[in-house]
């Protein structure tokens, strides 16, 4: 008795599965065929964020809607996905989802590249880099106003989305990226400056001095450095003593009086060796 009440069980379950099934393909039958009737009625842009590169224009000239290709067509006529992938060729477009809903409107939603920092290369190519560390051409839109790299810059630019290549286009990018997520430093840094050693040097907003880095290790740590030296030695000694901060070894901050890090006589090397010596030990006590 127990076995035939198991069996009309799994019998039972298994015809609720299959009016389930055959339910759902109904309904999808009915859907296709109405769907097979519809035509494009609208199409709604939406752009997530502020506006940049990108606007609703631009979105309706890329997808020809001037021209009316899209409305008053059929949607079986109309590739969506290949719609998509129009947009996702524009530069300035990180991702694209275009579909269509049962009243016959075309939604299309559009993610724009964020620059973070424009570089001009020593080959006079001017292109930004976005969050991901892709390279992007400029627009006659828009001018981003993010930090700008130049000077001895060898990554060059082939006027299409492409990755860094070079050892220093990546130390650059990962420069610029801690400093736009610091609120302290995303306001001292007004540029930054590859000079011929292709060591990287910052260029800030307030004091009349060059902030030597060097390269993009131990960011974090030389940072906080430089946060000291601003608060206790520079008050001290006045913002615009110094002509060079080097920041560019990891315990240590070095300021420098002279015009700039190399000079050319001895008696200018003796005295910046001797201001630097008495600054590195005072920095040393700050620091530890």
């Amino acid at each position: 008795m127990f076995k035939d009440k198991q069996l009309w069980k799994r019998i039972f379950a298994g015809f609720c599965w299959l009016a389930s099934l055959s339910g759902l393909v109904v309904l999808m039958s009915f859907i296709g065929f109405k769907k097979d009737g519809i035509v494009c009625k609208a199409v709604r842009v939406y752009i997530p964020g502020s506006q940049y590169f990108i606007d609703k224009q631009e979105v309706d000239h890329i997808l020809e809607m001037n021209s009316h290709m899209l409305i008053g067509r059929k949607l079986e006529s109309i590739n969506l996905h290949q719609l998509e992938n129009k947009l996702k060729s524009n530069p300035f477009i990180e991702s694209a989802q275009v579909y269509a809903d049962m009243d016959g409107v075309i939604w299309v939603e559009v993610s724009q590249r964020q620059p973070i920092m424009r570089i001009m290369n020593r080959f006079d190519q001017d292109y930004y880099v976005d969050q991901h560390g892709l390279k992007i051409p400029l627009s006659n839109n828009f001018t981003a106003r993010v930090l700008v790299a130049n000077g001895y810059i060898d990554e060059v630019f082939g006027n299409k989305v492409d990755t860094l290549h070079t050892a220093l286009a990546k130390s650059l990018f990962k420069t610029v990226d801690f400093i736009r997520k610091d609120s302290l430093w995303d306001a001292q840094i007004a540029q930054v400056y590859v000079n011929q050693d292709h060591e990287i040097e910052l260029i800030p907003r307030v004091g009349n001095h060059r902030i030597l880095l060097g390269d993009a290790d131990s960011l974090e740590n030389r940072f906080n450095n430089l946060k000291l030296f601003y608060q206790k030695a520079l008050p001290a000694a006045g913002w615009d003593t110094y002509k060079v901060i080097n920041i560019k070894y990891a315990n240590q901050v070095i300021g420098v009086k002279g015009d700039g890090l190399k000079t050319d006589t001895a008696k200018s090397k003796a005295v910046i060796t001797k201001d630097t010596t008495k600054l590195t030990q005072d920095t040393a006590q700050i620091l530890h």
